[in-house]
């Protein structure tokens, strides 16, 4: 998929044995870019398919808050359920900016197409969004054209060092990920965007 500036695909596969995944993804506009999350219900099955639903509902509400305020706003709408752990990104690309935030342990990286230039990681809060919200700080980075995004769920390896071709077409970055790190016990999603530079 694509929007000014941005291109983003998404891969999946659900738990062996459940016939719902409880991880999700959203992806909406807002002023000046758009904002991507990564949603991962808490366990497996309908339960957390349902919490992860409800977060998603709430992006989608409320897309135009800040970030701390988005993920307050899930914290509350998710106190009866089993909750969820996420991440959430906003692109702006106007000014190039990539504003970041994520509770639990939906992982993210900036991986950079300078060689050069080692890749940011988002850095996590423990906690649960629906139970326990620890203090939220979003942090900041600068865009380049070329850089992709990543966020994954548990379901993933996120520990080895995230190799991806960099000129890909983004779904088969998306793919290949899925393809290489899936733990194939748990329910996976990985959501990669490349930022591709203001438009002239």
């Amino acid at each position: 998929m694509k929007a000014d500036g941005l291109e983003w695909s998404t891969a999946a596969a659900t738990m062996p044995g459940e016939t719902v995944s409880g991880d999700r993804h959203w992806a909406g506009p807002v002023a000046n870019g758009m904002i991507f999350a990564v949603i991962d219900g808490l366990g497996h099955g309908r339960a957390a398919a349902a919490a992860s639903k409800i977060a998603v509902a709430m992006l989608q509400q409320y897309a135009g808050d800040p970030l701390i305020e988005l993920l307050r706003r899930c914290h509350e709408s998710l106190r009866a359920t089993r909750g969820v752990a996420m991440s959430v990104a906003m692109l702006n690309t106007q000014d190039s900016v990539l504003t970041w935030i994520g509770v639990g342990n939906v992982e993210s990286a900036l991986l950079h197409r300078e060689p050069e230039l080692p890749s940011d990681k988002l850095l996590l809060r423990n906690g649960v969004v629906g139970s326990h919200l620890p203090t939220l700080r979003a942090e900041e980075l600068p865009l380049r054209p070329g850089d992709i995004l990543t966020m994954l769920t548990d379901g993933l390896i996120s520990e080895q060092p995230m190799r991806v071709a960099m000129d890909a077409k983004i779904e088969s970055v998306a793919d290949g990920i899925l393809a290489n790190a899936c733990k194939g016990n748990d329910d996976a999603l990985v959501l990669v965007v490349r930022y591709r530079g203001t438009q002239p």
